[in-house]
């Protein structure tokens, strides 16, 4: 893995707080002529610690007014499984997130959607075809953290 160093991290940081800001912006947060930072953000986007440009969305203004994280356990965990089990999850555009975790579950599914008919959608879509063990959701009632930058300095 590429190493980067404090000018760097002070690179990313800034731009995780704010992907719009101009690389004249960047610049000058972070003390770099234009030119040193473009070379610098090229070379942190071909390493690949830089992936995409998107903009967060206010879900509830949206009308996607429930969270649910969904717990799930199985039995099965071969790799092959496993992967045709993420394909299938992956095509349920109201999972937000999908995790394979320890300890006592398996997987930990972000299901964002409208209400609990959104929920009970995604439901039989994400338990449909697949024998699964055990399928919980914990519902969310406030968030009260989300999105926030990663720690860079520490």
């Amino acid at each position: 893995m590429e190493k980067i160093d404090e000018t760097d991290r002070r690179i990313l940081d800034a731009i995780q707080r704010d992907a719009g800001l101009s690389q004249r912006g960047i610049a000058e947060k972070v003390g770099l002529s234009q030119n040193a930072l473009w070379r610098r953000l090229k070379r942190l986007e071909e390493a690949g610690f830089m992936q995409g440009e998107r903009m967060r969305l206010d879900a509830t203004r949206l009308g996607l007014d429930l969270t649910v994280f969904v717990m799930i356990r199985t039995r099965n965990h071969s790799v092959d499984w496993a992967e045709k089990f993420r394909a299938h999850v992956a095509r349920i555009p109201e999972v937000a997130e999908m995790h394979r975790i320890g300890g006592d579950w398996d997987y930990m599914l972000k299901v964002v959607t409208r209400g609990m008919a959104g929920y009970d959608r995604a439901y039989r879509r994400i338990t449909t075809g697949f024998e699964l063990d055990t399928v919980t959701g914990l519902f969310s009632m406030e968030t009260m953290l989300e999105d926030r930058p990663l720690s860079l300095h520490g």
